[in-house]
Parts: C-alpha cells; sequence; structure tokens
C-alpha cells in the first residue's frame, strides 16, 4: 500500500485543542497527503493547521459538516488521488485503522466504513446513549434509501477516486446528515460497500462532539427534505 496514493480529508470547526495533535498523528504513521477544511472556526484551527505543512481550506462562515466533507473531498480530487479517507479532527479516531479502511478499496471495494460496531469489546466501551442514538440513525438510513449498515455515523470511512467523483456530484448536505446522505447516495449509485471493525478513543472532548438526540431529529428532518425537493 502506497500511503502517497491516499488523501486525508479532516474537517475541523474550533478544534484549537486537538487539531495539532490530530495531524501530526497522521503524519507520524506516514501520511502526507492531508487536507485540512477550517470550517469558519472562530478560535486558532486555521492557523494551528497551516503550522503543519498541510494543505488547508477555509470557510468564511461555518458551513457545517457536509460542507467541510464537501469542500475537502472536491479540493483532494484535484490530485487524482486513488483513496479519499475521512477522518475527524478531535483525537476520537486511531490513525492504525486508516490501512484497515483503506485496504477493501484495493481489492475491489468502493466505499468503506470503519465500524464502531462490529468489535464486542469496542462496543462495550460506547456510552449507551451513543449506542442506542446510532441504531435508531442507522435505521433511518435504511429507511431513506440507504444500506443498513451497523455505524451510519461514523467519522472514518474511505473513497475510491471515482466513487468519491459520484458522490460528491449529488451531495446535498451541509451538515450531520452527510453522514447518512452518503450511504444513501452509495446505494443510489450501487457502489461496492463494506464495513471493518475500528477502535475509538473516548475522552469527555470526544464525547462533547459529534451528534445527540436533538442532531439525530435534525438529520431525520434534513434527509425527508431532501427527498421530497
Amino acid at each position: 500500500m502506497n500511503k502517497d496514493d491516499i488523501f486525508i480529508v479532516v474537517p475541523a470547526y474550533n478544534e484549537e485543542k486537538m487539531i495539532t495533535k490530530t495531524l501530526k498523528n497522521l503524519k507520524k504513521y506516514g501520511y502526507k497527503n492531508i487536507v485540512v477544511v477550517d470550517d469558519g472556526s472562530k478560535d486558532k484551527t486555521y492557523e494551528l493547521a497551516k503550522q503543519e505543512d498541510v494543505i488547508v481550506c477555509r470557510h468564511i462562515i461555518n458551513r457545517g459538516l457536509g460542507g467541510a466533507l464537501g469542500t475537502g473531498i472536491k479540493t483532494a480530487l484535484l490530485y487524482n488521488p486513488k483513496v479519499i479517507v475521512t477522518f475527524d479532527a478531535d483525537g476520537q479516531h486511531h490513525p492504525e485503522d486508516i490501512e484497515k479502511v483503506v485496504k477493501p478499496i484495493f481489492e475491489g471495494y468502493d466505499f468503506v466504513i470503519g465500524s464502531r460496531m462490529l468489535d464486542k469489546n469496542e462496543l462495550k466501551n460506547m456510552p449507551l446513549v451513543k449506542r442506542i442514538g446510532n441504531f435508531g440513525l442507522n435505521f433511518i438510513t435504511y429507511f431513506m434509501g440507504g444500506y443498513f449498515v451497523s455505524d451510519s455515523q461514523s467519522g472514518l470511512r474511505t473513497f475510491s477516486y471515482e466513487a468519491a467523483k459520484k458522490i460528491i456530484d449529488d451531495l446535498k448536505s451541509d451538515r450531520y446528515e452527510v453522514s447518512s446522505e452518503f450511504i444513501i447516495l452509495a446505494k443510489k449509485h450501487n457502489l461496492k460497500i463494506k464495513e471493518v471493525p475500528i477502535k475509538t478513543i473516548y475522552t469527555d472532548y470526544s464525547m462533547s462532539r459529534g451528534t445527540n438526540v436533538i442532531t439525530g431529529f435534525k438529520i431525520l428532518f434534513k434527509l425527508i427534505a431532501q427527498r421530497i425537493f
């Protein structure tokens, strides 16, 4: 596996506490092609990312996770990578898991999701409220026309170059509903999809980020609106 063929997209909003550590960890594992999208942060996320010798895009205003991932994936596609990886900025992912989600792409899969739910020991570490919320969003994703997967909201995913091009052309989501829309669009385009088990680093900081019950309802309403309009 040639890591030069891999581009990693890191969406970041007010991540000054973790962005430097996250980027240094990625580079420590040999990943040089990193695209950070500062999504209108009000702290020093942009300045700190610029210091790490990575590609940094900046939104003047906060557009949301979907907007940041859209910008990051479009930017990565300009470099014609074989694989595009999305990777959260808050330190919850292990860089060593990137190889797990990249390998199936070279085996013929189009879209791979790193699942926190496939490893029983890892599942025990996930807070109960997260498990319940995740199952609900998995069902919503399937109901709205996607594949049924065990971890629809995972931030660690990979796309082949061709799959990323197909999905980005149709992507409508600006915010957290993007995670479900990726899977819905994968089904629409008949992409070959696979899940692999990954680990998660749960900290008070990472637990304060991401989705909650209110966000879950917002995701449902946004996905319904996309279907109607």
